[in-house]
């Protein structure tokens, strides 16, 4: 099913929010900053007016909302009487800072675009829901790779706006050891190019195919690939394709700014401060956060409704990428969605 089938099977709004003069943690202002996104089902408020069904979803590094229309998320989750019936909630799928159909260097100001940060990410996605959709409460914050740091955030700038937190393949501390290696070297791989021209280029440099190698190697699963490239000459022609699709819709400065944009996340200092349940899920075959440096078992007792579920590698997980998988996480936050509205009520119809 092609991605507009997708959307329309799903019923999926899209639109565009502008916030006007939007300030950057730098200093640097943005006239308009335009964020793109998709909404599906109707959003319900209780008898006082509150929103009580929403779902905010933030995507990783290089993706937008509609990736969380593939059938390996949304097939798993969206239908009727599955965690997030669309009958029942009203998601938010927005394309974050830098990233799909919103503001972003390569519509024009290049390497002008202002230098943003996973905070300033943080709170655009907080005026979209506030100012754009007139949320005032979340049911729940989740998010996967990018997007499950920006969860950590979420719980921690506003504490008392969601009733629970599912962050999907990440960890609430500063990125270091080899996780930052691999993203400076994808931001020295663009701009150490001198065809790179101080982000004025006219063409791509030559750059962004090395950094899209190093990329794969760090997000891709060694047990799904030899299952899928089980020889030589299909090993040669899928990562011929991936890196030809991949260079075709990608742009250097674009990929530059998003790989720096996490350069002062760390959230650990305040884990504290997180009030609601969180439930964290990382898997077992991820290079980007390898379960050896066991950070997820030391952090999380200092989260007081904290929960971390480590997967298992298996038939089903795909390294990084196993945070879109529904599949192998649903039989945990199944549940925890449940619990979180018991204990906020079932919805009730808008009023």
């Amino acid at each position: 099913m092609t991605l507009l089938l997708l959307i329309a099977a799903l019923q999926a709004d899209s639109a565009s929010f502008a916030i006007r003069d939007f300030p950057f943690a730098s200093g640097e202002t943005l006239p308009v900053l335009r964020l793109h996104y998709l909404t599906l089902g109707r959003l319900r408020r209780d008898a006082g007016g509150s929103a009580r069904n929403a779902v905010l979803i933030l995507h990783g590094t290089g993706g937008s909302g509609s990736q969380f229309l593939s059938p390996l998320f949304a097939g798993e989750l969206y239908g009727p009487g599955q965690p997030l019936d669309t009958t029942t909630h009203y998601l938010i799928l927005p394309d974050n800072l830098g990233h799909g159909r919103s503001s972003k260097p390569s519509d024009g100001l290049k390497a002008r675009f202002p230098h943003y940060t996973y905070g300033d990410m943080v709170a655009a996605q907080y005026r979209l829901v506030t100012d754009g959709l007139h949320v005032d409460h979340l049911l729940l914050v989740m998010g996967t790779s990018m997007g499950c740091m920006h969860s950590w955030l979420w719980a921690e700038r506003h504490p008392d706006f969601m009733d629970g937190v599912v962050p999907l393949a990440c960890a609430p501390t500063q990125i270091a050891g080899r996780n930052r290696m691999m993203r400076r070297m994808i931001i020295e791989d663009i701009r150490g190019d001198p065809d790179w021209r101080g982000g004025t280029y006219s063409q791509q440099p030559r750059g962004l195919l090395a950094a899209l190698q190093l990329l794969f190697m760090m997000s891709s699963s060694p047990l799904q690939l030899q299952r899928t490239a089980s020889t030589r000459d299909s090993a040669d022609a899928y990562i011929t394709r991936w890196l030809r699709e991949r260079l075709a819709e990608t742009d250097a400065n674009d990929m530059a700014y998003q790989f720096e944009a996490s350069r002062d996340y760390d959230p650990r200092p305040d884990l504290e401060r997180i009030t609601v349940p969180v439930l964290a899920i990382n898997s077992a075959d991820d290079l980007v956060n390898p379960p050896e440096l066991a950070i997820m078992e030391r952090l999380m007792p200092r989260v007081k409704q904290g929960r971390f579920v480590l997967i298992p590698t298996s038939d089903i997980t795909r390294g990084h990428g196993t945070h879109t998988v529904a599949a192998a996480w649903k039989q945990y936050f199944a549940p925890f969605v449940a619990a979180l509205e018991r204990s906020r009520g079932s919805p009730s119809p808008s009023r």
